[in-house]
Order: structure tokens, then sequence, then C-alpha cells
């Protein structure tokens, strides 16, 4: 694993197009980004991998005029600039296309792609908006992409992937030098995901600059010619693609070689491999999302879910809760084939669910720590009988006693506490309607060390008390650490299981095997 000295082959005697250099970027006393360093060439196609928390987000904020930098120098072809919003770096010829499309979809596709640059007609363009003009010149740009749609229909009325291109063709439209984009794959299918990278090819030859985020790491080898890792806020390396393998790269994303082990300490069996099957699935699958899968969970078992991020492990979750519905396949509990069409049905069937995204999905902010952790029992009950306050308040007091959240009172704003104590309140939530089974996605991301363990105790117990516990997290050592068994998943399939006692680096083989 070497890093690669500019310029580097393939790209000649050439000056980079564009250039971080020295970046920093602090937050209070969190250091996000420490003297960052990234070239990118005409012609090229550079990927920027790290895990998450790895700094790529915060990189992109800065270098698109979201967030100043603290210190250091962008360049573009040489000369230093000071992006102060995305419109600004889109002025200067930086065009980024995120993972959720940032168009107006009741526009139609011409006015989305000349937004506040409508060709005008009269006197120094005093007039009004040259219509006829905008249409063809949006429609020779889409042509350029090899799309061929009504630039008069509104966005809304295309696909995502549609959607993307248009928002490439903006990029066009305004002479950008340099596209980013990030996630751009997350919501495509396989076809869908060869006509962008088709479309990418052709602007690198026309000489474009483009730098690619994604965590499908086949995607990246598939399409990129230079990768740079960020890990912890820093530069790991840049490295040429055709040098840097599965492995290697896996290790410059986490910090260690596939033979170190973290020194996790995996959960006992606890008589697991004993205990009846709670959970069941045969062939459970959603198109796009998980291919069929066969997963079994016992009673008081806790099974470990291992894989990179865009591995296909919240999709399963999302399966198993009913919040998405399966097009193929079958859940059984307790033996008897259930059919999981709602959230609703699950809290019923008595499962329960920490979501990935506490803040967007988990925890009603505005609302009292005895709020949120009331309403799924409220939910299980239905309507009726209504919960009363002091109930509320009693139950909210035993879990925060029970689980160390800190908070002056029970009907403090949820939206006031600290990460780790949110997290709480999202698991206090759930063992106050006692599931059998409780999907834990990401339930240690953004807390402190010490509620991280805190909580990785807490599940260890209630495997100890008969409950079935299905875990995921990104950072493997936790997943060893608490897992009975271990189901890998690679590209949105199971690739194997490993029993107790496997490390991390066992978790990062088998995923490279699969490569």
């Amino acid at each position: 694993m070497t890093n690669i000295t500019k310029p580097s082959a393939g790209r000649g005697s050439a000056a980079p197009v564009f250039e971080l250099c020295g970046i920093d970027k602090q937050f209070g006393p969190v250091q996000a980004l420490h003297n960052v360093k990234l070239s990118l060439y005409a012609g090229e196609i550079h990927a920027l991998m790290g895990q998450n928390g790895a700094g790529k987000s915060t990189l992109i904020k800065v270098l698109t005029g979201v967030y100043p930098a603290d210190s250091g120098e962008i360049r573009l072809r040489g000369q230093v600039i000071r992006p102060t919003s995305t419109l600004h770096a889109q002025h200067v010829g930086i065009s980024t296309v995120y993972q959720e499309v940032n168009l107006c979809t009741n526009l139609s596709v011409a006015e989305n792609i000349f937004a506040g640059r409508y060709p005008r007609r009269g006197a120094l363009g005093a007039w009004s908006i040259d219509w006829s003009r905008m249409q063809q010149d949006a429609k020779n740009l889409l042509q350029r992409l090899n799309l061929e749609i009504d630039v008069t229909q509104p966005l809304s009325s295309y696909s995502v992937a549609v959607q993307q291109m248009v928002a490439i063709a903006r990029g066009l439209s305004i002479s950008a030098r340099v596209l980013i984009l990030d996630e751009p794959t997350s919501s495509l299918d396989d076809e869908e995901v060869e006509r962008l990278f088709g479309v990418l090819r052709q602007l690198r030859d026309q000489g474009m600059a483009i730098l690619f985020i994604t965590h499908f790491l086949d995607q990246m080898y598939a399409l990129c010619d230079h990768i740079t890792v960020l890990r912890n806020g820093e530069l790991v390396g840049e490295y040429l693609a055709a040098d840097l393998g599965y492995s290697a790269l896996i290790a410059a994303m986490v910090g260690h070689e596939l033979g170190d082990s973290l020194g996790a300490t995996p959960a006992s069996q606890q008589n697991a491999d004993q205990a009846a099957d709670l959970l069941q699935t045969s062939g459970l699958a959603r198109s796009g999302c998980v291919k069929p899968i066969d997963l079994s969970l016992r009673r008081g078992e806790v099974v470990g879910i291992g894989g990179l991020l865009g591995s296909g492990r919240t999709e399963l979750a999302r399966l198993l809760f009913g919040l998405d519905r399966n097009d193929a396949g079958d859940i059984f509990l307790g033996g008897q084939r259930v059919r999981m069409d709602s959230p609703a049905t699950a809290i019923k069937l008595g499962l329960g669910l920490c979501p990935e995204d506490r803040k967007a999905e988990g925890i009603i902010a505005e609302l009292s720590v005895r709020e949120n952790i009331a309403l799924a029992l409220q939910a299980r009950q239905g309507l009726w009988p209504f919960i009363s306050r002091g109930r509320q308040a009693e139950m909210a007091l035993h879990y925060v006693q029970a689980l160390g959240i800190k908070t002056t009172d029970v009907d403090t704003p949820i939206g006031q506490l600290s990460g780790g104590n949110q997290q709480k309140a999202m698991l206090a939530r759930w063992l106050a309607t006692q599931p059998k089974l409780l999907i834990l996605d990401e339930p240690t991301r953004g807390i402190d060390v010490a509620a991280k363990q805190e909580i990785m105790n807490e599940i260890l117990g209630l495997a100890k008390q008969g409950m079935s516990v299905l875990f995921i997290s990104s950072e493997m050592s936790e997943v060893v650490r608490v897992a009975n068994r271990i189901v890998v998943m690679r590209d949105h399939a199971k690739v194997g299981e490993l029993p107790a006692g496997s490390t991390d680096h066992d978790v990062y083989a088998l995923i490279a095997e699969h490569a």
C-alpha cells in the first residue's frame, strides 16, 4: 500500500485543476479536518473514501462554501478561491450533485437546468424569459448525456436517475471544471448505475475533473482512477486505484491490517445454541435493497450484522420491522409465518427498532423525555386506553434510573439531551414494550465512549434475560464483542456467517473474499 507521488501515471506533467492544501476545520473542541490535501486533475475520476465520521462530508462542505476553512487554501486552476456559498462555488466552476437531488421538482426540467440564469429576450435581456431558447439549450445539454426527454415536463415526472442527470446537466450549463458527486448511486438500480457511469466516463474523456464519493467499493473500482482516503479527519494517503487492492483499501479506511485484532471480547453463548428460533426468514428480499436472505435468531441471542456501509444492513432492518415491504420470501415468528406489512404490525408482534438516524427517525425533539419513552407502548396499545401522564412519568423515571439517563427532569425536551442520553431514551422506549426482538441499527453512533460502553453492557444484559437482539454497527469491534453469531453482508446480500469469538479482521477478510 504505497502512496503515489504527483504527477502520477496518466497525469503526465499537467498541473491539477483543483487543489486543497492543508485544510483545517474545527467545531468547538472537535477537530473535524486536519491538514487535508487533495488534488484533482483534468480527465480523471477521483474517489474520496473513508468510514462514517472520516471527514468526507465536512470536506465537501468546505470546498463548496458551506463551511469556511479555518486554515489552508483552495485553488482552482492555480488561483486561490474562497467559496462563500454553494452558489458562489458554482459561479467559479465547482458543481455538486448530492445524494438527495437538490432541485425543484415542481419546475420543468429546463427551468431546473437554468434556474437563476434564465436566457432573456429584448434589449439587454430586460424583457422576458426566452423559453424557446432555454428549452432548446436544455435539450442540447441532455443530448450530451445521451438523454432524450421532454424538457418542458416537471422534473417530478422523472425517476431519481433522470433527476441526477439533470443535476449534472446543470453543472455543464455553468461550464463547471470540477464535478463532485456525493453518493449518487444510493437510490439507483444496476441499469441506472451503469448508465450514470457511462456519462461520467464520457465527461472524464472530455477533460472534466470528477470527485466521486461512495460507500460501494465495487462501484469505486469500476469507475475511479485514483483514491484519496480520509480517516478521523486526516489524510491517510492518495493511491492509484489499480495498485490498491480491496483488503488494503479497507485497512487504510479502518486503520489496521486485516490481520490485526482490536482485542474485542465476544459475548458468551448464554445457552443460545440450545434455544428455540424466535425469528426466521426464508429468501426474504426487496428489489434493489436486499437480495434473498435466510436468517435466524434464537431466543436470548445477539446476532450481529457485519458489513461496510452500503452493504444492505439498514435495508434488512427496515424489512424486518415493516418499514419497507418485501417483494419475495417469508418471515416466521415463533414458527408462524407473519406478514410484516407495517411498523404497527411489527410492534404488536413484539419487535422494536432503534433506527440508524435517531434525530430524523427516532426522537421527537420537541417532546419531553417522558413522552418519547411512552410513544411505542402507546402505539402498541392503540389510541385507547391512553397512558396517563402519571403512568408515563413513573415509567420514564424507572428507565432514567435503570439506564442512567442524564436529565434534570423527565419533562425536559429530549432535544436538549446529549446524543448518548437520547440513544438511551430510545432504548428505554422499546424496553417499555417488553419486546421479543430488539433491532438496534447503529445504537452507539455519535456518542461518547462512556455512554457507548453502558449501552453495550445493557445489550448483553437484555440477552441474558432472554431477549433476542439484532445488532448493526459500523464499528466491527462492537459487533464481535456482543454477538453470538455474525451475519456478514456485502452488496445487499448475505455472504456468510461467523461464530462467537470471531474478530473484526475475520469479518473484513470474509468481505474481501467476496470482492
